[in-house]
């Protein structure tokens, strides 16, 4: 049942902070994609960027409950998740560049689209590769 409930907190917890961090997302690529003109590449990246730190942060204390301060395997977490991370946005710039640039697609719907996909692969690369519990001897 402990197992069960632990599991559920994550879940809970993970849905939470990941709407938070779409919404950082959001917020800061629409704002400059429309109202200050900056191109689709560099506007994700810029929302990209502090998404990430935002998600780092929320999925490390309160998603995973890693609580190591130690600063080597606090940076290994860090340098793991920022690459899992990478790999999704590497994603998520392709997705957006065929669908709005090439297709012609509307950027808002775009987003909505590949964040479903972007979601799902990040928290199994955080679950199964960052965030890992390790067995205690």
């Amino acid at each position: 049942m402990e197992k069960k409930n632990s599991v559920m907190r994550e879940g809970i917890a993970y849905l939470i902070f990941g709407v938070l961090t779409t919404v950082i997302d959001y917020v800061i690529s629409n704002a400059l994609f429309y109202w200050t003109n900056v191109p689709t590449i560099p506007a994700q990246t810029i929302a990209w960027v502090a998404a990430v730190l935002f998600a780092f942060v929320t999925n490390k204390w309160w998603v995973f409950e890693s609580r190591t301060l130690v600063p080597a395997e606090v940076w290994k977490e860090f340098v793991s998740f920022v690459a899992c991370r990478i790999a999704t946005f590497i994603f998520n710039l392709a997705a957006l560049f065929i669908m709005v640039d090439l297709i012609g697609m509307e950027f808002f719907i775009c987003k909505l689209l590949i964040s479903v996909v972007v979601v799902i692969l990040n928290y199994v690369f955080s679950k199964i590769l960052i965030f890992a519990k390790k067995d205690k001897k």
